[in-house]
């Protein structure tokens, strides 16, 4: 089992980072987004194939689950381990597999892949997904719940199978990588973000992440409960910058969502589209933001420079130095695209076939995305903070 003969072949043309590099960050940032996460692991393959492996991968909800296998394992078992960890939440938790899920159905007729589309998404509303969520049953519905048991569904299975997935001695050793993930504390409404810097991260912080209410429960954790990241903010790529404002970083911006999009003309699309929207968090939004920062950041530097030495000493200097600075930021965004059989049941539509074309997906883009010239290359000063998409 796995993705499709087609998505093992090696990169062609491939562009990798030349021997003495300036960034001293690469960094891979995995957004959230349920089912459509397995467009993910398509991206990471083609990175490793084309030896370009990030130090810092920062994720949330199935984001921050990916990133979990990643960080878990040397870079000869991630790919693999990616496989088994897709392929053991694809199945049903209790009847067989649907046959037609291990054909290859991307060239049926639309109507025929969206009625397995649609079966597969009404299995999992109504089985869950093995080793990762399972429904309650009916009576543990009473109106003194912990808030570890308010939810729709039990996500423990998932605790089980990150511990058989993850090397978590492996994943805490920032020397290996650094992991940032992002959750939401349900009491004080405050985004928080996991480092490995900062916490030794355990399998419910990462359960945490992609704890989506009102159907997965929240986490608790040192006492604090929490929510999926995404119920703030879905997007890593501000609390990477956040974290650090002096490095050079090649960022891997891998988003399930776009924000652009068709105008919806009925209550199917509309779901849909409010989703896109929703869960896109705006990153062209934040990538603006954060190049003006960068622009205004490197002209107060040069303009320091102007400054004559007497005047270094004074306080309103010594505040400009902290913050001016010359980072450069290189985003190569890869945006999931949506497919014929997408509805607005995508983010829990987990047939396995669809799980295999999601992941080749990902791997033509990233395949695609790295023959291009140039576009690994240092931003400038001129222009200290630059993005490529192949689809826009």
């Amino acid at each position: 089992m796995g993705v499709s003969r087609q998505a093992h072949l090696p990169l062609y043309r491939s562009h990798s980072l030349p021997r003495g590099h300036q960034y001293q960050v690469v960094a891979l940032l995995l957004q959230g987004g349920g089912a459509l996460g397995s467009y993910q692991p398509g991206v990471y393959q083609g990175l490793a194939e084309a030896d370009l492996h990030p130090n810092w991968v920062a994720g949330i909800s199935i984001g921050a689950l990916n990133a979990a296998i990643i960080a878990g394992n040397p870079p000869d078992k991630r790919v693999d381990q990616l496989r088994r960890f897709w392929e053991t939440i694809c199945q049903p938790p209790l009847l067989p597999s649907t046959p037609l899920s291990h054909l290859d159905t991307s060239q049926w007729p639309d109507p025929m892949q969206h009625m397995l589309a649609g079966w597969e998404a009404w299995r999992s509303l109504l089985e869950g997904q093995n080793g990762f969520y399972r429904p309650r049953l009916p009576w543990r519905f009473h109106p003194n719940c912990s808030p570890a048991e308010v939810s729709f569904y039990d996500t423990s299975p998932l605790k089980q199978t990150l511990e058989q997935l993850v090397d978590f001695d492996r994943l805490n050793d920032s020397r290996q990588m650094r992991v940032s993930v992002g959750a939401v504390n349900v009491r004080s409404g405050n985004f928080v973000c996991f480092d490995n810097t900062r916490h030794t991260l355990r399998a419910e912080h990462f359960m945490a992440s992609g704890a989506l209410p009102p159907g997965f429960p929240a986490v608790e954790i040192d006492g604090e409960f929490y929510w999926d990241g995404g119920v703030v903010s879905n997007t890593p790529l501000g609390q990477l910058i956040d974290a650090d404002e002096h490095s050079n970083i090649l960022a891997f911006q891998v988003d399930l969502w776009s924000a652009r999009g068709d105008l919806p003309h009925n209550m199917k699309e509309v779901a849909m589209r409010q989703k896109d929207i929703q869960y896109s968090s705006r990153t062209r939004m934040t990538t603006d933001v954060l190049r003006h920062e960068l622009h205004v950041r490197e002209m107060l530097s040069e303009l320091m420079k102007l400054v004559p030495a007497e005047h270094h000493d004074k306080e309103i200097f010594q505040a400009a130095r902290r913050a001016a600075g010359s980072q450069r930021l290189n985003i190569i965004h890869l945006i999931y695209q949506d497919k014929v059989y997408d509805d607005h049941y995508k983010d829990y539509q987990f047939g396995m076939q669809t799980m295999r074309q999601h992941w080749h997906s990902g791997y033509q883009d990233i395949r695609n995305s790295l023959q291009r010239p140039g576009w690994l290359d240092m931003p400038d000063a001129a222009n200290p903070c630059v993005t490529h998409d192949i689809h826009r």
